[in-house]
């Protein structure tokens, strides 16, 4: 099993074991890792290496929001990186209690990365297409991303797991 972090975590994986399949043949991401382990399974299928699911754990979804919201949030970030990142992280956690993680170095292209990536629906089609089952996890208490309009956009390819009650780390208390 392939796991790639959120954006500033590393060995956050532990909070998603109840949903993660250990298997040679999958991978997987949380949010800003949910587009690493996306763009890792399109190049290893090219070179034929086998991937049988790709577990997407609320995965980074702002195509929708409009470039004031991202110019702030880089703002914000270039002013007080510390200060929004204490901020990022309460906001995944949110309504629940915070569970130990860590912390990993982040940039400003990163979060760039993040805020403006687009989703390619034919590339995650075209996964489909080859057997790989795709499987999106998404918490209906979620603060960081629209839940909606991800679960509307990836339904169209994947099998969408909604989850009551649950934060952005999948968590439900």
């Amino acid at each position: 099993m392939q796991f790639y972090n959120g954006f500033s975590l590393r060995n956050e994986h532990y909070l998603f074991d109840a949903y993660i399949k250990k298997s040679a043949y999958t991978v997987c991401g949380f949010s800003y890792g949910a587009m690493k382990a996306f763009e890792y399974t399109l190049a290893q299928l090219a070179s034929a290496k086998r991937i049988d699911t790709l577990e997407l754990f609320s995965p980074a979804f702002f195509q929708m929001k409009d470039a004031k919201f991202k110019k702030l949030q880089v703002q914000s970030y270039k002013k007080n990186e510390e200060a929004y990142l204490r901020q990022f992280i309460d906001a995944c956690f949110f309504p629940h209690d915070k569970k130990i993680i860590e912390r990993a170095k982040s940039n400003i292209h990163e979060l760039e990365e993040l805020l403006f990536y687009e989703w390619d629906l034919q590339a995650l089609q075209a996964l489909v297409d080859k057997g790989v089952k795709i499987e999106v996890y998404l918490g209906s208490e979620d603060k960081i991303i629209d839940v909606e309009e991800a679960r509307e956009f990836f339904l169209k390819v994947a099998t969408v797991t909604y989850i009551k009650n649950a934060n952005h780390f999948l968590q439900t208390s």
